[in-house]
């Protein structure tokens, strides 16, 4: 978001896609967690959902798109925490996740398909559950 803002969307692509995983790496490391984001709708495919994961964001997509409270999702088992919280879409995000025709620039859209070229993580409208963040760790 921050490059977004200070070098624009077209720019963001290339970070992302460069800085993306050392960043959530660094992060994994930093709190001896196992950190993903994962989608139903991917843009790389190593960020395809679980089964499990899968049934999390059922469940947050309903509660959001009804307009419910809802809560991050923390499980114990076998001494290990899980922990599931949902990715939603602002405005921003809609620059490169919205619609072709709506919100994504043609050149930024151009980059998205040279570089994912399975991408699925358009389409989405703000307030809309991306993901979510699975988040592993010991107990």
């Amino acid at each position: 978001m921050g490059t977004i803002q200070k070098k624009g969307t077209l720019e963001a692509v290339t970070f992302c896609n460069k800085q993306a995983y050392p960043i959530t790496d660094s992060m994994a490391v930093a709190q001896n967690a196992t950190i993903r984001r994962v989608s139903n709708k991917p843009r790389n495919p190593e960020n395809q959902v679980n089964a499990k994961e899968l049934g999390i964001i059922k469940r947050f997509k309903k509660a959001i798109a009804s307009n419910e409270e809802y809560q991050p999702v923390t499980e114990i088992e076998n001494g290990m925490v899980k922990f599931y919280a949902p990715i939603t879409t602002n405005s921003m995000c809609l620059q490169c996740h919205g619609s072709p025709e709506k919100n994504i620039e043609p050149k930024v859209l151009t980059a998205l398909t040279n570089l994912y070229p399975e991408d699925k993580a358009i389409g989405y409208d703000v307030n809309t559950v991306r993901g979510i963040w699975s988040i592993t760790y010991k107990q």
